[in-house]
């Protein structure tokens, strides 16, 4: 296990933690949470080596493997899948000792290094690493390319798969779904949650911790904090607490001053010197609550559009997508991504646009936002249309050496040169004022944006599309590096928003609190998608499968004659290939296999029933579990104290049980469907 005992640790001046302690156990998922500059990434700097604790006792097993995102961009000519292989440090270093069992011409040692080689996973190496690229967004195609060849985003991506590559028991993530999709964040989901080693995840996507967390760290006034339970446990847990301490504080405070009235009234009375000595005394003693200091708030508004159009923009019989590079033949067709859409933006709108990656949502509001001219059709938009829009890559529109002011002064500029300046701020000290709303105050005016912190950058951002009071706001992922209070106070200001939305976001809390629509961008076409999100979830995943069998087939099939690559599907789906695949079969063949089917269905019926009672009661038990350990933290009476620990070893027990039953039961819909 992670133990941190009275720890001490400083970053400059800076005091991070001042007597931490904190224990974390194998296996756990800790979600590690804080408002930014609360030291999150200076304690993962700790635990890996980086920083050293100042005081106190800090220990991890000296065993244990470690893997993290590298920070650093990655620039090789490697190809994507020789550079997530080298993640797994295990394969590397039992190719090493075979390279130099070679060059010793030891025999022994030889065969040792290629047992040892094979040990390391060294036959599966190049399908593990391809799997956890495809399933990062990457397409089939972009297997073999230059890691250089892609864009900053992309090598983060790749970053991300080798450190998922590398076999490890403490994983530590900071931040791993900024860069992503919200396919790949399904995917990425679904992978942590097998993941058997201990997890330390650093994010600002609520939904993201809940599902892949058990356990929440909080990280406040240089303390940490465990709470038992994903993030929004921990906010149940953190609200009752606050409520707690803010009562205990005020009756306190009724205490002293009723003590104080006391020592005042009757310290010069002889009679009475002795009692008031003695409330002087109790006074000292008192143990002083501390008052509950709530973390400052962010908030902002869109002001009141001044018109608004409907519709805001109708699109008949449009195509989307890149014209052909100014150095390519002439003659060379433009590339469409999205093709013959017919939809109308109305007022008052509040579009989510949901789509698998690279499929085209950027590329429809890129188009939208006029960064792109349609390739073919027609797009008419509403009189006064007035758009805000806020690129997926929030550098596109900052110049780094500029900085928040020289920014906003030259807007002014822009939009007055457009004739579009209605009735906005416009004198510097105004426009001071107004960064002023968005944490930009004092020395910060004057402060190059490259040296700011990605969520400043897009604060920024937010800033100047406010400004400009639109009436179709386009955002592309604007939630990447914003932390939690900042998309609070983005859904809340959207909500309120009097204009139309459209929204490509990953982050699935802002999706449902702001989105009361969505439009599917999908295999080339645009269209209404009448599910919510936990249907597109299951779309995901569902749509990722089937990729990733076409691409296992269309690799079996250039390997192996067709017979092998029927042998290399998956087992279950073996039966009903081989039922289908021969045109000669009989009628009576056929109805065979169908009531064979229908036998096998109703054979696992009532086993997925009682499946699906385990899993539920699993969940429950697994819930009321990290309640009673966090009681247990805090308890004091000794019968609690007995009590809680014999229900936590009760609960131990139940689930044991029921994942002995569970693997029982999986294993008889096996051998029923098999």
């Amino acid at each position: 296990m992670i133990t941190l005992k009275n720890v001490v640790l400083r970053r400059g001046a800076k005091v991070i933690l001042d007597s931490a302690s904190v224990t974390l156990n194998p296996g756990e998922k800790v979600g590690l949470v804080g408002r930014n500059g609360a030291g999150k990434s200076s304690l993962f700097a700790m635990l890996n080596g980086t920083l050293h604790e100042d005081g106190g006792e800090y220990y991890i097993p000296a065993q244990w493997k470690m893997a993290q995102v590298a920070q650093d961009m990655p620039e090789t000519e490697q190809s994507a899948t020789s550079y997530v292989i080298e993640g797994d440090v295990v394969l590397l270093a039992a190719q090493a000792e075979v390279d130099a069992s070679e060059a010793s011409g030891d025999g022994d040692r030889m065969a040792h290094a290629y047992m040892n080689l094979y040990d390391s996973g060294a036959h599966d190496a190049q399908a593990r690493a391809q799997a956890l690229i495809l399933g990062l967004g990457f397409k089939l195609n972009e297997l073999d390319n230059p890691v250089n060849s892609f864009s900053g985003g992309w090598r983060m991506r790749l970053q991300l798969a080798r450190a998922l590559m590398c076999p490890s028991d403490l994983l530590l993530l900071d931040e791993p779904t900024n860069h992503l999709d919200l396919d790949a964040l399904v995917w990425l989901e679904a992978w942590l949650k097998r993941y058997q080693g201990t997890m330390l995840v650093i994010s600002h996507d609520r939904e993201f911790l809940d599902a892949v967390t058990d356990v929440t760290v909080h990280i406040e006034s240089a303390k940490l904090t465990r709470y038992g339970g994903n993030y929004s446990k921990f906010e149940d847990l953190r609200s009752e607490q606050m409520a707690l301490q803010q009562g205990a504080f005020n009756k306190q405070q009724d205490k002293i001053a009723h003590l104080q009235k006391f020592i005042a009234r009757f310290k010069a009375k002889a009679s009475k010197a002795k009692q008031a000595q003695s409330r002087v005394k109790a006074l000292d003693r008192m143990e002083k609550i501390a008052p509950l200091l709530a973390e400052a708030d962010f908030t902002f508004e869109f002001k009141e559009p001044a018109n608004l159009p409907n519709p805001m923009l109708s699109m008949q019989n449009a195509y989307f997508g890149y014209p052909a590079p100014e150095d390519a033949p002439e003659g060379t067709p433009p590339t469409v991504i999205v093709q013959n859409v017919s939809k109308s933006v109305l007022a008052g709108q509040r579009i989510g646009i949901l789509g698998a990656n690279g499929q085209g949502k950027s590329t429809l509001v890129k188009t939208v936002a006029r960064a792109l001219a349609p390739i073919q059709g027609d797009m008419t938009e509403g009189k006064g249309l007035n758009i805000g829009y806020f690129a997926q890559q929030e550098l596109d529109v900052l110049r780094l050496n500029d900085n928040p002011l020289e920014h906003m002064i030259r807007l002014v500029k822009e939009v007055s040169a457009a004739g579009k300046l209605g009735n906005q701020p416009t004198r510097e000290q105004d426009l001071r004022s107004f960064l002023g709303n968005f944490n930009f105050g004092g020395d910060m005016v004057k402060q190059a944006v490259g040296s700011m912190s990605g969520g400043e950058k897009a604060r920024l951002v937010l800033c100047m599309i406010v400004w400009q009071r639109p009436n179709l706001l386009l955002l592309d992922e604007p939630t990447n590096h914003l932390d939690l209070a900042t998309r609070e106070a983005l859904s809340m200001a959207l909500n309120e928003f009097e204009g139309t939305v459209m929204l490509v976001s990953h982050d699935r809390a802002l999706l449902r609190a702001v989105c009361d629509e969505f439009w599917m961008v999908s295999r080339g076409g645009v269209a209404p998608f009448d599910g919510d999100l936990d249907d597109y979830q299951r779309y995901l995943l569902d749509e990722a499968k089937r990729q990733r069998e076409e691409a296992k087939k269309s690799t079996s099939n250039a390997a192996k004659p067709a017979t092998m690559a029927a042998k290399a599907a998956p087992a279950a789906a073996e039966p009903a290939k081989a039922a289908n695949t021969p045109d000669s079969k009989t009628a009576s063949t056929k109805k065979e296999e169908a009531q064979r089917r229908q036998q096998q269905s109703d054979a696992s019926k009532p086993l997925r029933k009682e499946l699906e009672t385990i899993d539920r009661q699993m969940q429950a038990l697994t819930r009321e579990q990290g309640s009673l350990q966090t009681l247990l933290t805090t308890a004091t009476a000794a019968v609690e104290i007995a009590q809680t620990g014999k229900r936590l070893k009760a609960i131990e027990n139940d689930l044991g049980a029921l994942e002995e039953r569970w693997l029982e039961l999986t294993d008889q819909i096996e051998t029923v469907t098999a």
